[in-house]
């Protein structure tokens, strides 16, 4: 048995951690409100409305699936790295209640939360070279 590249650990984890928090976000939400700008309602401070549990469920299942390889693992790292930074840095202009681009019900801890997990996905992703991510350490 193979031991697990530091992109599959980050995958297994965060994608556990992304799916939980989906499944848990609709038992507080419900499925009403689809993509409110805010349905009031919050884990901890993070605002949540369904679109934005799907969300999380599909991040923490793509992350899950891939990290069954290495090479796989790595690289949907990259991606949402990438996405996560991008949706980082417009979250901190439309997470307002009043933006109607803000169909993900944002605020500024999701923004904190969403930067912290793409400068984390990446500096995993690019601490491993390609070549090496199949390779126990």
């Amino acid at each position: 048995m193979s031991k697990l590249s530091l992109n599959q650990k980050f995958g297994y984890m965060f994608g556990s951690v992304y799916l939980l928090v989906g499944l848990v976000g609709f038992a507080i939400t419900g499925v009403s409100n689809f993509a409110a700008k805010s349905t009031g309602k919050e884990l901890i401070f993070f605002e949540l409305n369904p679109l934005h549990n799907i969300v999380h469920i599909l991040i923490g299942v793509a992350l899950l699936l891939a990290a069954r390889t290495p090479m796989s693992s790595r690289m949907v790292n990259i991606l949402i790295g990438a996405v996560y930074l991008l949706v980082g840095v417009i979250g901190l202009f439309i997470a307002n209640n009043t933006s109607s681009l803000n169909i993900l019900a944002l605020n500024q801890p999701d923004n904190g939360l969403h930067l912290a997990t793409a400068v984390l996905a990446l500096g995993i992703a690019m601490s491993e070279k390609p070549a090496m991510a199949g390779r126990p350490a």
